[in-house]
């Protein structure tokens, strides 16, 4: 029977992150993901890395002052999954008063300290670019600075880092059942309907919106707290606009939506805050949901959003800790809820939290089994991700580095082979001198070199892990293209 220092339910952000994190400070760690790396609620954010502006105006200060440490952290380690944006509010009088814009804006950069990122400013939007594809209806804005990611790529970045410092990585392994037993947790695990049972120390649930399903049917023990769903839908729209920022749109309702720039051909539209239930791995967007962007996008824009041009959907249902309020004001904080008495193996569930903060509250589980193990101390905030070590050039100078040695590249792919695995995009081209040499091209712009890389280092085993996780060429795929991506992965099974 295999022997763990800590063992991790739940591939997500969280449980990568912690993952990365205590194999780092020594400990033998096993994680388990019943489906694939980030398929649940870690590829379906809004792909911001951002402090949460909108919080202020619950007085999260101390949550958006994290955040924004955490945003800076992450544009020094993971620059090409970690990028900066402009993001610029119309104002609408009826909604917030100027004055309570200019405050929070300048809050927001009080927060962030001494932020890299350019401080925000008041705009006139009938004479500035920031105004061109707005229909005129605001002649204010107001700008500031946020990052845009990938959030699925930056779950797998943690994960390559995870194994490469020993973790062990088990996609498509469904813990079963765990139990305390003379001091150590056995957790069954299904993999392909073979069954395996391991031993552990201590056991994390990471399981994000199955967190207390987790606790209630693989522990059989009853949640300590009350884990509120709420479910965020996004659209995927053709291109609105030509240039490189980022919309932050007021409703009547007083929430917010974010209109940001997708790839180089789309533009995404999100999200709604919506209280659900069920299993959260078959929430879609509703019919109402992606009216309701639609419309509130075609209220400020020139270009009317239709339902009908939408490309693609997706929700992704967030686990908040349970409280009043409505799902938009519900606190994006987290808990970390330990489970087990003096000498007991222990058992810690993370519940709630927000992406940006996903490296903070990672130190902050691993930090808590100190008691538990002798371990190095915490040091994420100053160690690159995988593909994060471009130096002082940054994206710039790895797309120089590329032009130089791979000539025959597109500029188009060689920027995305760049965002996407920053360094390491010289790893998956390897010693390629033409196009030729990395084999038939399958689906977009990616060949046969790129998916045996994906393969073999990113734990891709499915035609979807490709299109819609590792990479997002599935958006607008031809039939045909997405068949010969299915036949070579199946070839090489």
């Amino acid at each position: 029977m295999k022997e763990f220092d800590v063992a991790i339910i739940g591939g997500g952000i969280n449980g990568c992150g912690i993952a990365r994190d205590a194999a780092g400070r020594g400990l033998s760690v096993l994680l388990a993901e019943k489906g694939d790396l980030a398929s649940g609620t870690s590829s379906y954010s809004s792909k911001l890395i951002h402090g949460g502006i909108r919080y202020l105006e619950n007085y999260d200060f101390r949550l958006v002052r994290e955040s924004l440490h955490e945003r800076e952290l992450l544009l020094r380690n993971a620059p090409h999954l970690c990028r900066p944006m402009r993001f610029v509010i119309p104002h609408v009088a009826s909604m917030r008063p100027a004055w309570m814009m200019r405050i929070g804006i300048k809050l927001y950069d009080f927060l962030a300290g001494g932020s890299v990122l350019p401080r925000s400013k008041a705009l006139d939007l009938r004479n500035d670019q920031a105004g061109e594809p707005l229909n005129g209806n605001s002649s204010t804005g107001f700008e500031y600075s946020d990052c845009i990611t990938d959030d699925a790529r930056l779950v797998i970045a943690n994960a390559i880092d995870a194994r490469e410092r020993g973790a062990d990585i088990r996609t498509r392994t469904r813990a079963v059942s765990a139990r305390r037993i003379d001091k150590r947790w056995e957790v069954v695990l299904e993999d392909n309907g073979r069954q395996e049972t391991v031993r552990a120390r201590a056991l994390v649930n990471a399981a994000g919106p199955w967190t207390a399903n987790v606790i209630e049917t693989l522990i059989e023990g009853v949640s300590p707290v009350k884990i509120r769903l709420v479910k965020g839908s996004h659209v995927v729209y053709p291109k609105l606009y030509a240039q490189d920022r980022a919309y932050v749109l007021q409703s009547n309702d007083r929430r917010v939506i974010f209109v940001v720039p997708f790839g180089e051909k789309h533009t995404l539209i999100g999200t709604t805050d919506v209280e659900t239930s069920g299993d959260p791995g078959e929430a879609t967007a509703s019919p109402e949901e992606i009216r309701y962007l639609c419309d509130l996008a075609s209220s400020f824009f020139k270009t009317s959003v239709e339902p009908s041009r939408v490309v693609w959907t997706f929700s992704g249902v967030r686990p908040l800790i349970g409280g009043g309020g409505t799902a938009s004001t519900a606190t994006r904080e987290y808990q970390i809820v330990s489970d087990g008495g003096e000498g007991d193996a222990p058992l810690l569930s993370l519940i709630g939290g927000k992406l940006t903060a996903f490296r903070a509250m990672s130190e902050d589980v691993v930090n808590r089994l100190k008691d538990t193990f002798g371990m190095r101390g915490p040091w994420t905030a100053n160690e690159p991700l995988p593909g994060g070590d471009l130096g002082a050039r940054g994206i710039d100078g790895l797309l120089d580095d590329l032009a130089r040695d791979h000539a025959y590249l597109p500029a188009a792919t060689a920027r995305r082979l760049a965002l996407a695995y920053g360094r390491r995009a010289l790893k998956v081209l390897g010693d390629a001198k033409k196009t030729e040499d990395l084999g038939p091209r399958l689906i977009g712009d990616l060949h046969r070199r790129e998916l045996d890389y994906l393969r073999e280092h990113e734990w891709a085993k499915t035609a979807e892990d490709v299109l819609w996780r590792r990479t997002k060429l599935g958006i607008g795929a031809a039939a045909a293209e997405v068949e010969a991506l299915q036949h070579a992965m199946q070839a090489q099974a």
